[in-house]
This record gives C-alpha cells, structure tokens and sequence, in this order.
C-alpha cells in the first residue's frame, strides 16, 4: 500500500557509486593536466586542504549511464510551449539512481533551464580546474533558501547598504516592502553607493556545489532599481575569491530589465566554495544598485555535522513528495480512492473558466451521504493559483489520512468515522497552470495569482458585512437584518456581475452542505487569520473588527498556530514585514489589512461555517526538495484544527413526533450571532469551554431554552429540543386539513366592531 502512494525507495547504490567515483578520479587527471595553464590552480589546491573536501568525490554531479532495463522510469513530464531565458521552468527531477549515487538533495520538476550563460560544454573547455559535471550533463540543485528562511540574516552580508531597511538580510527573493517607503521594511538590498566595487554575499556555511543565481529588483511602489548585469565570485574563506570565467575573462551575466520577474543565469560550470558573492556591473539608468536573489546550490555532506542547520529534518511518511499538475493531481485523487474506496468520494462542485473541473475529495466512513449528528468539515486550497503549497499540502494529507486509517491509526479512524471531511486542494486551477509553468523561483510573487479572467477569487464573495451594520446603525436588526444567514444580495447573483465561475461554485458548494468549521490554505506568509476581514469603520485600513464569536475564533487559530513546528517560534525571523508574535502566531484579519468581500467573512454571515484564512509558509511556491519538512511543519497542525469541529454543542431539534425540524434557530444568551439546524433538525454550535443559555426556535412552535455546559475534553456536549406546535399553528393545520383558511384575530375584531356600528345606525 505505501509503496504504491509513496516515494520509490532507493535502490541498490553500489554499481551507479563506482561508476561515479571512476568519473571523479578522470576528471581528477584532466584537472591536474589544466592546472599548469591556471592561475587559480594554487588557490583551488589550498581549498582541497580544508576538512571537509575530502567527501566531495562521493558527490561529484556525474550521472553515468545505467545498463537498458535498470532506469527507473519517471513520469513523462507535461509538454510546455518554448519560454524565453527570463521565465524559464525549474529543473527535471534526476533519475532515482542517479540520486543515490550522488547523494545530493532532490531537484526541482524541470530540467529545461535556459540560462544567460553559455554552454556548459564550452564553458567548461575554458574554465579548467573547477570541479564540474559531465559536458553532456548538467546538475540541478535546489535553492539554498533565502526566501524559505533557511538562510539566515546572519549569513547574509554586503559591501555597503542605504540604510537598514535595506540591507543585505532584506536581499531575499520575492521579499515585499512595508506600507511605507524608508522603513525598516523595504523591499531589496541597495548598496550605500553606485560604484562596482559593490557586492552582496551568501555564507553557506558549509562546502556547498553552486549552480545557478536568481535575481530580481526591488519591491517598491515608487522607485525603480534592479541590477542589469553582475559577476559571481566563490571563496572558501571570504578573502580570497575567484571569478566564474568565460574563456579567459571574467564572465558577465544578464541581470534584470524590470523589478518582480525573476531572472535565472545558471553557472557554466558548478562551483564547489563556502561562499558565494554577487558583484553588480551595471543597473537601470535612473535607479540604484537594489537586488533580491536566491542561490542554487547542492551541500556537501558534512562529516562532522559542523554546520548543523536548524531547519533540516526529514519524514518517516511514505508519501508522494512532489510538484502536482491538474492531470497528476487527478491521478493522485485516483489512485486514494482506489486504495481507500470505502472513506472516499471523488466529485467537482463545478468548472473553472478555462474548462477545468474543481474536483473535491470526501473522507468519510459513509461517502456521499449527511449522517445525521455528523458535522462536515473542508479545507481549500489554492484561491490563489501561485500559492501552490497549501495544495500539495491537501494532497499529502489526502494521502495521510488514507494510509493511516488503513493502518488502523485510531485517532485518524475516529476522526473520519465522527467526521464528514472535504477536501478542495485546487479552487483556481487556470491560476495553477500559469504559475507551474513559471517553476518555483521564477514565477515571481503574482504570477497565476488571479483566475483566468483576471478576479481575485479570495475578495470576490458579496459584501455582507455592511449589509449588518448599517442595518445595527439603523437599529433595524433584527426585524430587517438577521445577525446570520444574510441573504445575497441581487446584484450579486447576475450575470453581468462581476464574479468568477470558481466562486459562484463555492457559494452553491456552501449552501449544499452544512460545513460547521473550514480552512482555506493560502501562502506568502506564516499566519492564521480570522474574521472578521474586513474594517468596520469607514475610511480606515486596518482596525481590529471582531465577530461575535471572536473568542471562538481565537481559540480556532490558536489551535492552528500552536501545533505548528514554527508558527509561534519567537525565534523565527518574519517573513516580509510583519510580526505576528504578538497574538502566537494569529491575526485578526481587519487589523491585518482590510478586504471587502472575503470567503471568511461570508461564510459567517451566510453559513453556519466558522472559516479561517491559514498562511503556511513564508514562500507561496517552495521547491520540491522543500515539501517533505513543510509537510512536517504542517502535518499535526492540519489534524489538530479538523479536530475541533467537535468542539462546543451539538443535538438536535425536533417536534413532539420526534421529526427534525429544519432552520430551526440555535441562540446562545450574550452572543449576538446565530446558527440554524440542517435539513434533518441537527445542529452544531461552535463554543469554547464554558456554561451557556441556548435556546431554539423556529416558525411556528414555542421556544425552547436550556443551559448547556461545554467542557475541555475534546467532543461536543449533546443538547437536544423537542419544540411544540404554537395554538395558531395548530388552528392552521386543522383549517388546512378541512379546506379553510384561519381568520385573522385582528381582522375578525374589526369586522365584529364595524357590525355592532352598523346595527347602532
């Protein structure tokens, strides 16, 4: 079962391992017969002396042919129009065997870069004495994580800078700005002058194969500075530095023409140092010398573990650890409902703009159907199409929760047999597709963000919230407004309005099932964010609006952030400019920054879901060798919140004849926000632990009050109502049973009055 969801396990290494270290031991014998024409030899020679060389014929990037029938088959990867060198695709993934024998990190999905550079054939007939790969190969190494944070600002540093705010520890790519120019928060590195003897500078930390360089500008609404061309130094000391070559020159490498695209210049020849720096040689005419960049680079084994990085770690789950097209996602989707085809149902609640189908997944022990007394619980993915790692999250967890219940992983099994769970891991799949073609460094911070047409599907729910309170200003509530089930306005529901066809689904999805908690996984930040999401008074952008259920809330993202490896980590550095550390990881989504029109704040005022916006990491589209540790990061953090929809009170609603009685209203005294029964008179009202006063009613039977207590144990406190009818609904029905309509009391008075006048004239 595991080794038909997971990874493929590594083979025997052995036979590809000799062959590799006979190819080292070749280009030893022709670098020794170079090293008389280079001048760098000596230098070279004084680094094979430090400790920590000795490993790195063990991981030269050979990749030697295998005997027909031995290569593992990888999947035929999805055909791509031509890209021109700025917006190049991310590297294929090696050959299982081939990465055993090199025992390097796993690369990213494509191997089709086309880099500034030239070819590494010629490139590596000039430059001799550096350690590279084959002619006919080239090595792919993943980023060493600027944007992920792996990368320290401790191990950034730089020549010169403008200011803090815009010093090297802000040169990470895709790095955003703060709200104000010359803060502490700007958006690049920019040297404190315009000369070219500027550098910014990368310490690895340890002996690490460097293949490729990522630059952009900087993020700035006002300004325009990006570096047009630059070299690339290596040490393994930070003094002495030797320039990658182009022949017998130094080689220049294209730079940027505008700030957001990524540009990717792969290195001729892969460079073994410690330390890598960017040297700029020229920038835009009327800007500065700004750059955001990423490294790509495969470390070397560390022996003696010297250069331990906090983040590393790995995962005992046997999953499928990589990048998902839309056909690939499908797959995936197939082949858990084929292994689990008693908790699974694969359906679509409706189509993108393009044609694509926005395929769900149940995990439930009765798919397809509401068990009465079941809440339902979703999580979505992808609103945005370029935060792509809360949508391979779902597709782990699919797995997860699959192979776990087959294992008989009691937690998982009561979770999905107490639990109707949906799975939407692709809302905006057109935004996906345009993104994946990008790659993961080189799709900038934007790109695929929108649907296909253009609409940014997170705000584009009705405005609900100034529906409610301009009616609590008028003091209209709540014999014009309810606090709840706000109906839609009728502008909204044209079809000349302005709503995407991914969005009008989620409405009608919504409005099918009664979702009690759900999650929508968004990226680009490390942060849960709850509603409401938009500010209440006008003119402001950020003011903290709190529901009603704002304590419910709180303890919601709580139980989110605080299971995460990271989320409420002091320690961590933030991710762009804001801390959140303040509320443990959580933020009150108005205090944060405003949006009209949120699927938070409409599936409270519409629903009876309580949804919460969950940013899982700091990069929206991390490399594929990244997903096994934010899989780790994530993991209990997913369970945990799905774990709560059994929090608070449950039950059901009925008459004297035991029959459930839909829209039923559920009150609790002091909160001034309801919820209504399902179609078969059950409820479930999220609370946290305490002694409340809750009372049901519904059109045409008396009210019914009870106090129900909430305790700390996980699962909610069953609390029942059996309402009877009111005596008008009783005369109703008799005079309906006989063909007649009751007389209004009221209109009946008038009539005996206007009589006895009559009879007095």
């Amino acid at each position: 079962m595991r080794g038909r969801m997971g990874m493929a396990r590594r083979g025997d290494v052995s036979p590809a391992l000799a062959l590799a270290l006979l190819a080292v031991s070749l280009a030893g014998a022709r670098a020794q017969d170079a090293a008389l024409e280079d001048p760098d030899h000596y230098v070279q020679e004084v680094w094979s002396r430090e400790p920590y060389e000795r490993t790195e014929p063990e991981l030269q990037p050979f990749s030697p042919q295998l005997p027909e029938g031995t290569e593992e088959k990888e999947p035929e990867p999805r055909p791509r129009d031509p890209v021109t060198p700025k917006r190049v695709t991310k590297p294929k993934k090696v050959p299982k065997r081939e990465k055993s024998a090199a025992a390097a990190p796993p690369s990213g999905k494509n191997s089709n870069r086309k880099g500034r550079s030239k070819s590494p054939e010629k490139a590596a007939s000039d430059d001799h004495g550096v350690p590279a790969a084959h002619a006919h190969v080239r090595e792919s190494c993943p980023p060493l994580g600027l944007e992920t944070l792996k990368i320290t600002d401790f191990q950034l540093h730089a020549s010169t800078t403008k200011r803090y705010g815009l010093g090297a520890h802000r040169g990470r790519l895709n790095i955003q700005a703060g709200i104000n120019e010359n803060d502490f928060y700007d958006g690049a590195w920019c040297a404190g002058r315009n000369d070219l003897h500027q550098w910014i500078e990368v310490d690895a930390r340890r002996l690490t194969r460097f293949t490729g360089v990522i630059t952009q500008g900087r993020n700035s609404l006002w300004l325009s500075d990006w570096v047009t061309s630059y070299k690339v130094m290596v040490s393994n000391d930070s003094h002495t530095w030797v320039t990658v070559k182009n022949g017998s020159g130094d080689m220049i490498f294209e730079g940027n023409t505008e700030k957001e695209i990524p540009v990717l210049n792969e290195l001729p020849v892969p460079m073994v140092a410690r330390y890598i720096r960017i040297n700029p040689q020229s920038w835009f005419d009327n800007g500065n010398i700004c750059m955001r960049l990423e490294i790509l680079g495969c470390p070397l084994p560390d022996p003696n573990n010297y250069y331990h990085r906090r983040n590393e770690m790995t995962t005992t789950d046997d999953l499928d650890f990589k990048h998902h097209n839309y056909k690939e996602m499908r797959q995936l989707m197939k082949i858990v409902n084929e292994m689990c085809p008693n908790i699974t149902r694969i359906y679509n609640i409706g189509k993108s703009h393009q044609g694509l189908k926005l395929y769900a997944v149940e995990i439930s022990d009765n798919p397809g159907e509401h068990e009465v007394g079941e809440p339902e619980f979703h999580y979505i993915a992808g609103a945005h199409g370029n935060e792509v790692l809360g949508r391979e999250l779902l597709l782990l967890l699919l797995q997860f929760l699959c192979q776990e219940y087959l294992a008989r992983n009691m937690r998982i099994v009561w979770l999905v047999e107490e639990t109707r769970i949906h799975i939407l891991p692709s809302l905006n799949p057109d935004g996906y597709e345009k993104a994946y073609e990008g790659g993961s460094e080189l799709g900038g911070w934007s790109l695929g963000r929108w649907t296909h047409d253009g609409i940014d599907i997170n705000n584009n729910f009705p405005d609900l919230n100034t529906l409610l309170w301009e009616a609590e200003d008028r003091q209209n509530v709540p014999r014009k407004v309810p606090n709840h089930y706000i109906a839609i306005p009728e502008w909204f529901l044209s079809e000349n309005a302005t709503v995407a066809m991914e969005t009008r689904a989620v409405i009608a999805w919504m409005e099918k099932i009664p979702f009690v908690l759900g999650g929508n996984l968004q990226g680009g930040e490390l942060v849960v964010a709850y509603p409401y999401d938009m500010v209440r008074s006008q003119w402001k952008t950020q003011e903290h609006s709190p529901t009603p259920d704002d304590h419910v809330f709180r303890w919601l993202a709580y139980s989110y952030a605080s299971t995460h490896r990271l989320m409420t980590d002091a320690r961590r550095r933030v991710c762009h400019t804001e801390d959140f550390q303040k509320e443990e990881g959580t933020v009150n989504g108005a205090s944060w920054h405003t949006v009209a029109g949120s699927l938070n704040d409409f599936s409270y005022l519409h629903t009876n879901c309580f949804e919460l916006s969950i940013y899982v990491g700091c990069d929206k589209y991390p490399h594929e060798s990244q997903l096994p540790e934010e899989w780790e990061n994530n993991r209990e953090s997913l369970i945990v919140f799905m774990e709560q929809v059994h929090r608070g009170i449950k039950g059901l609603v009925r008459d004297v004849h035991g029959k459930g009685i839909p829209k039923a209203i559920i009150s609790v005294e002091g909160v001034n926000h309801d919820i209504r029964t399902a179609s078969d008179g059950d409820y479930w009202r999220l609370l946290n632990p305490g002694e409340y006063v809750v009372t049901a009613k519904a059109e045409g039977f008396t009210t019914s009050t009870k106090n129900c207590m909430v305790g700390y144990d996980m699962g909610a406190t069953r609390c029942d109502f059996t309402l009877s009818k009111t005596n008008l609904a009783r005369i109703r029905e008799i005079m309906e049973k006989f063909g007649k309509q009751p007389v209004s009391l009221s209109t009946r008075r008038l009539k005996l009055r206007a009589r006895k006048r009559r009879q007095r004239g």
